[in-house]
C-alpha cells in the first residue's frame, strides 16, 4: 500500500489523542540548543544525500542509515501500531520496528528524492510542551519553500527526533492510520503485516 507524498498529495491532519499515549515525555537533559544541533546534523546529511547523484536504491539506505542514528525508531514504531503493540510478542514487536524503519526510510525517500537540486535549512527552534521544536524550510527549484518541523525528545536516553511535519501533515498521525489500515487488510496478523511492510514505501 502506498501513500501519495506529493505536495499535491498531502493533507493536513491533526495528531491523534491516543497517539499521544506512545509520544516521548519529560526531556530531561535535551535544551534548545542540543535539539537544534541534532537537526542541523540531520539537515547536513540529507542535504548531502538528496544531492549526491546516488541511484535511488542507494538513497534509501542511506536515508534509512539517517533514520535509525538520528530517529527514535522505537517510539515511532510502536506510535504507528497502536493498541496492536500491546499484544505483540518482543520477536515481534522487533520484526515490526525493523520492517517499518525500512518501509519509512522508503517512503519518505521518495518524498526527499524531490528536494533534488534544492536545499532544507533549519530556521528556528523553539519548546514544544515538554520536548522541542525545530523548523527548517526546504528550498526547492521553481517552487514556494515549505517548512519541515522536526519534534526532538531525548526520553530514550540519547537526542533523537520523533515526529515530522511536512506542510503541516504529521508524520506519526499518517503512518498510524496507515499502519492500523494495513493491519486491517491483514485481519490483526502482525506477521502478515511486517511481511507487507517489506515489501512497501
Amino acid at each position: 500500500m502506498r501513500t501519495d507524498l506529493t505536495r499535491r498529495g498531502l493533507l493536513a491532519i491533526a495528531l491523534s489523542g491516543t497517539a499521544l499515549a506512545a509520544l516521548p515525555g519529560p526531556a530531561a537533559a535535551l535544551d534548545l540548543s542540543t535539539a537544534r544541533s541534532l537537526i542541523d546534523r540531520l539537515v547536513e546529511e540529507v542535504n548531502r544525500i538528496i544531492n549526491s547523484g546516488e541511484s535511488e536504491q542507494q538513497m534509501f539506505v542511506d536515508f534509512e542509515a539517517v533514520f535509525v542514528k538520528y530517529s527514535d525508531v522505537p517510539i515511532i514504531a510502536r506510535s504507528a501500531l497502536g493498541v496492536a503493540a500491546r499484544s505483540a510478542s518482543p520477536a515481534q514487536m522487533a520484526a515490526f520496528t525493523k520492517a517499518f524503519q525500512g518501509y519509512l526510510s522508503r517512503k519518505y525517500g521518495r518524498r526527499f528524492r524531490e528536494f533534488i537540486g534544492g536545499k532544507i535549512i533549519v530556521v528556528d527552534a523553539h519548546p514544544l510542551n515538554e520536548n522541542f521544536e525545530v523548523v527548517s524550510v526546504a528550498k526547492l527549484q521553481g517552487q514556494a519553500p515549505f517548512d519541515l518541523r522536526w519534534w526532538v525528545s531525548s526520553k530514550s536516553g540519547r537526542d533523537l527526533f520523533y515526529n515530522i511535519i511536512i506542510e503541516g501533515v504529521n508524520m506519526l498521525a499518517t503512518e498510524r492510520t496507515e499502519i492500523g489500515a494495513m493491519l486491517d487488510q491483514q485481519h490483526g496478523n502482525i506477521d502478515a503485516l511486517v511481511a507487507q511492510l517489506k515489501v512497501s514505501g
